[in-house]
């Protein structure tokens, strides 16, 4: 409102105000699910590098067989343990992200839906004083005997 020149305007100043709580909500949004990018690539892309040690230990095993000409527990369980470890570290990096990242987005998108309604609160403020300031002029001229309003208590909101 101390920026604006024209405070006639009542359109122009709720529509930069509009404007500006739009800017805010953008800024706060994109500080808080920064990081949360680095959680989303390591829980999309462990499993795969999971998955790749997998192969890597069964072919392995297979060059293990290959080599002995015979297919005992000595030969093969070498390989198939890496197999089983690398599909471990996989998953063990891969559950955590997901699990985390979901939460960092649910409360991003609790906290935004609260900036939203908070924004959208104070741009029925600005509006219903911006409407009163227009009309309370008038009505003084109008009703110089009238008494002053007192105004509304609103209750807080939780």
């Amino acid at each position: 409102m101390r920026l604006s020149d024209d405070l006639t305007d009542r359109e122009g100043i709720k529509e930069r105000l509009a404007s500006r709580l739009d800017r805010i909500e953008a800024n706060r949004g994109r500080q808080m699910i920064c990081g949360t990018g680095l959680l989303a690539t390591i829980g999309a892309t462990a499993p795969f590098v999971g998955l790749f040690g997998t192969v890597w230990g069964i072919m392995n095993s297979f060059i293990g067989i290959s080599k002995s000409q015979t297919t005992n527990l000595a030969v093969v369980a070498p390989g198939i343990a890496e197999a089983l470890l690398a599909t471990a570290f996989g998953l063990a990096a891969a559950i955590p992200a997901v699990v985390i990242y979901n939460h960092f987005s649910r409360q991003t998108a609790a906290y935004r839906a609260v900036l939203a309604d908070a924004s959208a609160e104070v741009l029925r403020l600005v509006s219903r004083d911006i409407e009163r300031a227009a009309t309370a002029p008038a009505a003084a001229v109008a009703h110089p005997a009238a008494p002053a309003r007192r105004p509304i208590p609103v209750p807080a909101a939780e």
